[in-house]
C-alpha cells in the first residue's frame, strides 16, 4: 500500500514575513488594525506613528516592506506623507485606510502613489486581503460596499 499525505495543505502558503508600519492619529485605531494585522501568521506590525511626518521618519529607520496610512493627520498628512515616501522609498507599497468614502479622494491617493485604498468602515471585511495584494505590488480599492478598481 503507498503512502499518502495526509493533512497536507489545499494551497500553497507564502511563508514571507510582511512588516508592517500603521500610521493613524487615533490610538484606539491604531490598536484595532493591530489586532486584525496581527491574526495573520506571518506579518508583524513593526511600529506605528500618529501622523504623516513621524510615519516617514518611522519608514526610514524600521524599512516595512507595507505602510497603512490614514489621510487625515496633524502635522503632515497622509497624501503629502505618501508623495514623499515614494521619492524615499520607492520600494514601500501604501495602503490607505481612511474615513473618505470618496472615488476622488481615492483617486488622489493613488496618483500620490499609493498601491491601495480601503474605507475604515469595511477595514474589517477589506483590510487582510488589500495589505496581502500590496505586498504583492498589485492593486487594492474598495468603497463602501463596492470595488472601485476601475477608477484608475
Amino acid at each position: 500500500m503507498a503512502n499518502r499525505l495526509v493533512g497536507a495543505p489545499q494551497k500553497e502558503r507564502n511563508c514571507m514575513t510582511i512588516r508592517i508600519l500603521l500610521v493613524d492619529d487615533h490610538p484606539v485605531v491604531r490598536q484595532g488594525l493591530k489586532t486584525l494585522l496581527e491574526g495573520r501568521a506571518g506579518w508583524e506590525v513593526i511600529g506605528e506613528a500618529a501622523d504623516g511626518a513621524e510615519a516617514v521618519e518611522k519608514a526610514k529607520d524600521l524599512n516595512p516592506d507595507v505602510m497603512v496610512l490614514d489621510v487625515t493627520m496633524p502635522r503632515m498628512n497622509g497624501l503629502e506623507a505618501c508623495r514623499l515616501l515614494r521619492t524615499q522609498a520607492p520600494q514601500l507599497e501604501i495602503l490607505f485606510v481612511t474615513q473618505h468614502d470618496s472615488p476622488q479622494m481615492m483617486r488622489e491617493a493613488l496618483d500620490a502613489g499609493a498601491r491601495g485604498y480601503v474605507v475604515k468602515s469595511n477595514a474589517a471585511r477589506d483590510l487582510l486581503a488589500a495589505v496581502e495584494a500590496v505586498s504583492q505590488h498589485r492593486v487594492f480599492t474598495a468603497l463602501n460596499g463596492r470595488d472601485a478598481a476601475g477608477l484608475r
